[in-house]
């Protein structure tokens, strides 16, 4: 039996005034399947910006029910409700209607988010702050006429010269007609249901679109964020790195142009914001982003052992990469050393020093890339990650999403795994034909035992880096492994080396022991990433930055200082 249906919903409008007086009541009531509230301040400045321009601010859903008496909670108000027969219960719209009313409301603008004036002089929001002139008018103020107008007469007589742009503000706000749709249903499996579908179905904007809408490049474009698409596709034709996501291409063509690389998008191109390039259009942003990115690719494929897209550890680091190869096209050899030793031991560390947070870590390493500082820059890096003992990646409970799964991965590709059935070496150009069509690295790694032992099941001793998918082996990689032709090609032993094997192990499969040939491939495994780390982090050297890069007469003066 189908679940009923509800009745059309009836749609109003209402004016703001309305609206905060039923807030302030405790008629709007916030469902207890509504999530937190997620705005804070710079978000409900925007709201009353929007508001004041004549934007649209959206549609609100309100669920017509009994709201009982009692104490209820609205964002940073705590109000003492009767009960009201009709309560009007938040479907749709909780941020901007807790905004509304705590913005406009003494108690609610205590609470920081909410602390909202209206500068006279300049016509924009800002935060409340000491104003002995009268031009800046906290928005509870605004909001209540008796007040402004008191706050004109009695309290700032001396500002009366910018009480028409007041007036027009107020008037504004109070009289914006927000459009509303009541549902008159009682079962609350329904409203839950049109709760899930409105904030699940359909696909919101992602970053990456949302700035290639706001800042059209002039060309005819299906999808807003088709210029990152093209760029990812640009770079995948020229190296094979697969296909980066177009947040990560945004997040690469802002670093190039600042170090922030979380700021607000939306004044990326105004001439008052300081970029480390100016006067760029949002074209020749995008264009210069994917040559910086580009030379990332190649310094990651070529210097640092991370073939393809999919076996990079953290994206973030990549577009760290992207902002020092836009400012450093051509490194010195010793920097670009000194690089790829930054790059695995920021790769082995994780966001771990940077409170855990990828945001904040992608931010700080971004920031210690400064313009004409090279080798300074890679110091910086390099410094930020301390002289800590850097963690070897776990071997157990190998995942191939996992940064220390794909580690793991790039030390087994370092190999040059070659191919069971012909016995050549696999390369970049094959890696990328097996990772096509949205396959992962899973995809591409072979279960050899798929059940038992269960306590070893999970290790990467149980896994085979193999580019032939399971319908191209005419067996399983167990039988293949272990057919009675010792002395066939596929038990060469650079073959089997190749692959972390060798025929002792495949001894152990043959006679069925199957702990112990996980046993020794394991510990195969973690000598050749041990060795790995080593040869790519070099921990044990010091980072002394290239010879060119010291002032030798600097350095001469403070010696003859020193032995006058």
């Amino acid at each position: 039996m189908s679940k009923p249906s509800i009745s059309q919903p009836s749609a109003k409008t209402y004016t703001v005034v309305d609206l905060v007086a039923s807030a302030l009541e405790g008629r709007i009531r916030i469902p207890e399947f509504q999530r937190p509230l997620r705005w804070q301040w710079e978000d409900v400045r925007r709201l009353f910006d929007s508001i004041v321009k004549g934007y649209p601010i959206g549609n609100l859903l309100l669920w017509k029910r009994l709201a009982p008496a009692g104490s209820i909670k609205l964002g940073g108000l705590r109000i003492e409700s009767r009960q009201f027969d009709e309560g009007w219960w938040v479907v749709d719209g909780q941020q901007r209607l807790t905004s509304l009313a705590n913005a406009l409301s003494d108690g609610g603008m205590m609470d920081e988010r909410f602390a909202l004036a209206y500068d006279l002089r300049k016509q924009v929001f800002v935060h409340p702050g000491r104003d002995d002139d009268g031009h800046i008018v906290p928005l509870p103020v605004l909001f209540d006429l008796q007040r402004l107008i008191r706050w004109f007469t009695k309290d700032y007589p001396e500002a009366s010269d910018s009480l028409d742009e007041a007036s027009r503000v107020t008037r504004v706000i109070r009289e914006y007609h927000v459009p509303a749709y009541l549902v008159d249903q009682d079962d609350e499996a329904i409203l839950r249901d049109i709760f899930d579908r409105m904030n699940n179905y359909g696909k919101r904007l992602s970053r990456a679109e949302v700035f290639s809408a706001l800042h059209f490049s002039g060309s005819v474009e299906a999808e807003p964020s088709l210029p990152f698409q093209r760029i990812a596709e640009t770079i995948h034709d020229e190296r094979g790195f697969g296909i980066v996501d177009s947040d990560t291409v945004l997040r690469a063509v802002l670093a190039r142009r600042g170090s922030n690389v979380s700021r607000e998008i939306r004044d990326e191109f105004v001439a008052r914001q300081s970029r480390d390039f100016n006067d760029e259009s949002p074209q020749q942003a995008y264009s210069e982003g994917e040559k910086a990115l580009l030379r990332a690719v190649l310094f990651l494929q070529e210097n640092a052992g991370t073939p393809h897209f999919a076996f990079l550890p953290f994206r973030y680091l990549l577009v760290v990469l992207a902002r020092f190869f836009a400012h450093f096209p051509e490194p010195e050899p010793r920097n670009r050393l000194l690089l790829r030793r930054w790059y695995w031991r920021a790769a082995l560390v994780g966001p771990g020093p940077f409170n855990s947070s990828w945001t904040r870590a992608l931010d700080t390493l971004a920031a210690q890339i400064k313009v004409g500082e090279e080798s300074d820059s890679v110091q910086r890096l390099l410094d930020c990650l301390g002289s800590q003992r850097l963690p070897a990646p776990s071997l157990a409970g190998f995942k191939t999403n996992s940064a220390n799964g794909r580690i793991v991965l790039s030390a087994l590709w370092e190999l040059k795994p070659r191919s069971l059935l012909t016995g050549e070496p696999c390369n970049r150009q094959q890696l990328t034909q097996a990772l096509q069509d949205d396959a992962t690295l899973r995809d591409v790694t072979q279960r050899f035992l798929n059940r038992e032992p269960e306590d070893k099941r999970l290790w990467a001793a149980n896994r085979l880096l193999m580019l032939e998918s399971s319908e191209e082996l005419p067996a399983s990689v167990v039988d293949l492994l272990v057919t009675p032709q010792l002395d066939c090609a596929i038990h060469a032993d650079e073959i089997l080396a190749s692959h972390a094997l060798d025929k002792k192990m495949l001894q152990a499969l043959v006679e069925k022991d199957k702990s112990a040939f996980l046993d020794a491939r394991q510990q195969c495994i973690a000598e050749v990433v041990k060795h790995f780390i080593e040869r790519m982090a070099e921990t044990q050297l010091e980072d002394t930055p290239p010879l060119d890069s010291f002032d030798l007469d600097e350095m001469d003066a403070e010696r003859d200082d020193a032995l006058s």
